[in-house]
């Protein structure tokens, strides 16, 4: 609209790269006098864009359209002109680039804002505890994506409650990647803290507490790796589990990057399908797409032991989180005015956990953190 209302040529130019949450995207454009888009650079990548312009053709339109905005203005620009001679010819490359879809936009945009924050804090290796779920596959695959197959090592730490096909799911996806593995057995360490603590916690029913302490034992061996050889962690919690805290505090919290923390778990279900739709292979295996989510702390545990359904509670989340909805506006859309109530009650409970976790890649329009600041102690609850 300013192109057509000054005549002019506009320059849109974008940052492209990670900071901290944020991910600039690139995608700059010229755009004519007549508000048409004729040059686009690449989403997510650098790129030096060259687009040829017609100024004599504008100088006549400049004079002869009367409906020009403030035509004053246009004298005062100055020309300046550039020393040097040019060497050889430079060939315009005033393409439009292409834009991508849902969900290649968003992989771009996760792996994009994961190198960058490694790179540019200064590491060169990441580690990553692999569960065989589809979280730590998700952020495995996206390490590898943004630093190498080389520089990302995956950690296998099973215990008695591990199921066989989540340890050969983990193997599978990293022969997969092609990233070098560590198995680090917990079930000794498990057994020993639960000797240690034996005679405080007599008289008292086995429970999360003892469950808390697996996520905790794992988190203190990679963060031992990463003290050890300078490795960054990357914590493979996904948007729904730390709305709602699902998540073990200084456990699988630990760690320097979050990288799909703002990745709501329906969409992680979604960007592993697309990534092995679009490579045309199964770099994920199927059964880590298809098999149940469990945390396995206990026989035979699932997410939705706890939890609704995904399906049902994401919808949720995003009508409170993003949309600003309260109780009854949420429940008029379909949802058990109850569930709702329960659901609003854990978000707004963890705060503070979600005050003490990484920073990660922000790909919602509300993030939790700088978009989104709620105080922790608080009387007021919906």
């Amino acid at each position: 609209q300013r192109a057509r209302d000054y005549g002019c040529y506009v320059v849109f130019c974008n940052l492209v790269g990670g900071q901290d949450e944020l991910v600039f995207d690139g995608h700059s454009c010229v755009i004519d006098y007549s508000g048409n888009i004729i040059s686009r650079a690449k989403g997510f990548k650098e790129q030096l864009l060259f687009t040829d312009i017609d100024d004599k053709h504008l100088a006549r339109l400049r004079e002869n359209k009367v409906k020009l905005k403030d035509k004053s203005r246009i004298s005062q620009v100055d020309i300046v002109k550039l020393a040097g001679k040019i060497t050889k010819k430079i060939q315009s490359n005033n393409k439009l680039s292409v834009f991508y879809s849902q969900y290649e936009e968003i992989f771009k945009a996760l792996v994009l804002g994961t190198k960058d924050y490694i790179n540019k804090n200064g590491f060169k290796k990441v580690v990553i505890g692999l569960s065989g779920g589809i979280d730590s596959s998700l952020v495995c695959l996206i390490a590898k994506e943004a630093v190498g197959a080389k520089n990302v090592t995956g950690v296998l730490m099973p215990s008695q409650y591990s199921s066989a096909g989540s340890i050969t799911d983990s193997e599978a996806l990293s022969h997969n990647l092609g990233i070098e593995t560590l198995t680090v057995p917990i079930k000794k360490l498990f057994d020993q803290y639960n000797k240690s603590l034996s005679e405080i916690f007599i008289g008292t029913k086995v429970g999360i507490t003892e469950e808390n302490l697996q996520p905790r034992i794992r988190g203190n061996i990679l963060m031992a790796l990463s003290n050890k050889f300078g490795w960054l962690v990357l914590t493979t919690a996904n948007k729904s589990e730390t709305s709602v805290g699902y998540s073990t505090l200084y456990g699988d919290m630990a760690g320097g990057f979050a990288v799909i923390k703002d990745v709501p778990k329906t969409l992680v279900y979604k960007l592993c399908e697309y990534y092995n739709e679009s490579k045309k292979s199964g770099i994920i295996p199927q059964n880590v797409i298809d098999k149940p989510p469990s945390a396995e702390l206990r026989p035979d545990q699932k997410d939705t032991d706890s939890l609704p359904e995904y399906d049902i509670l994401d919808p949720i989340l995003k009508a409170y989180i993003e949309d600003d909805m309260g109780i009854d506006q949420i429940a008029e859309l379909g949802y058990n005015k109850k569930l709702v109530q329960r659901v609003i009650k854990l978000v707004d409970r963890n705060e503070y956990k979600r005050r003490q976790a990484a920073p990660g890649v922000k790909i919602t329009p509300r993030a939790f953190g700088k978009d989104r600041r709620f105080p922790i102690t608080n009387r007021f609850h919906n």
